[in-house]
């Protein structure tokens, strides 16, 4: 059990944080085995092939996150790969800039890495952190970019309810559901932990909150220096981040869009590529791909490179505009 003593200036500096960066680097370790309920095998086994085929060495990366060997508790991630957000939501590009600057004096783990993967850090950082960090963009690329929009959004969502708890009844009301391994009493939070013990000041630096879609069951904790003190927690309905729905297209998007680009939007459920898209809409590939650029242009759908195909996603303006229509107006299944 971890103890982390709140004074009331810590309360007041409490904030929340979304971290594309640690999303990867914990999206690994589902990849490598904790993942054992299966949440996320439907996002794994689309992701899997994909990294296969890209021909890019991710040893980097895959090194520094070790394999969960005894339980989902086991498994340290070294922490100057992952460094707590110190804004609301950081790019992935200034979270890697973070990475590629970190002073050889935090290039230090507990963690299982293998000795060479560290040696090699440690005599020459500037050439490893950069790759390191390339590693991680082409990782993200792959792995995550197209499914951010939906990852995003979870926790956002998150955050809402969060933020709306704390201000109906303060501290004890936000921790109350945070987690169950997470409990709340006299000024003091108590995490539940298997290995680790013992009480924790913050001396007036408050607590970073930052929902993971990627950490369930497990909360991480970060309370060393010189990182903002943290706990990465799942987020409420992550159960339900890869459920699709059947495609449906709402008659008041088709009248804007035209019924075969509302098609189209409405079967991005999940991405897709252009003969995955002709497939489940009954279009050609050649007019998919045309109304694909049309939908590009407007800032509805995003493409992403994975290994030789190009994946199309929705954006978050994209998404929007999907469940508004749909919220607004009769619809009528698609042919996916």
């Amino acid at each position: 059990m971890i103890e982390i003593r709140l004074g009331l200036e810590d309360v007041v500096r409490t904030r929340f944080a979304i971290s594309p960066l640690w999303e990867a680097v914990a999206s690994v370790r589902v990849l490598k085995g904790a993942d054992e309920h299966g949440l996320h095998r439907t996002w794994a086994e689309r992701v899997r092939p994909q990294l296969a085929a890209s021909n890019v060495d991710f040893g980097p990366l895959f090194d520094l996150v070790p394999v969960p060997t005894r339980s989902p508790w086991s498994g340290h991630v070294p922490g100057f790969i992952c460094p707590p957000p110190t804004t609301p939501l950081p790019s992935l590009d200034v979270e890697l800039a973070t990475v590629r600057a970190t002073p050889p004096a935090l290039l230090r783990t507990t963690a299982e890495v293998p000795p060479a993967r560290m040696a090699a850090l440690r005599a020459d950082p500037a050439t490893e952190l950069g790759r390191l960090a390339d590693v991680l963009q082409a990782y993200w690329d792959l792995a995550l970019a197209p499914y951010w929009s939906r990852i995003l959004t979870l926790l956002e969502d998150d955050i809402r309810y969060r933020v709306g708890r704390l201000a109906e009844g303060g501290a004890q009301h936000l921790f109350s559901d945070l987690d169950p391994q997470v409990t709340w009493a006299a000024g003091t939070l108590h995490l539940k932990h298997r290995t680790v013990h013992g009480a924790r000041r913050l001396d007036g630096s408050g607590l970073l909150l930052v929902p993971s879609a990627f950490v369930w069951p497990r909360v991480f904790s970060v309370l060393t220096e010189p990182w903002q003190p943290s706990l990465r927690y799942p987020p409420r309905a992550v159960g339900t981040l890869w459920h699709t729905r059947p495609a449906t297209v709402s008659d008041a998007l088709a009248g804007v869009l035209g019924r075969s680009r509302a098609t189209i939007l409405a079967a991005l459920t999940a991405p897709a590529s252009t003969t995955g898209l002709a497939r489940r809409t009954g279009l050609t590939p050649g007019g998919v791909s045309q109304h694909l650029t049309a939908l590009r242009t407007a800032g509805l759908v995003s493409a992403h490179r994975a290994g030789r195909e190009v994946l199309y996603a929705r954006t978050r303006a994209g998404e929007t505009v999907v469940e508004a229509a749909g919220a607004g107006a009769p619809a009528s299944t698609s042919p996916a």
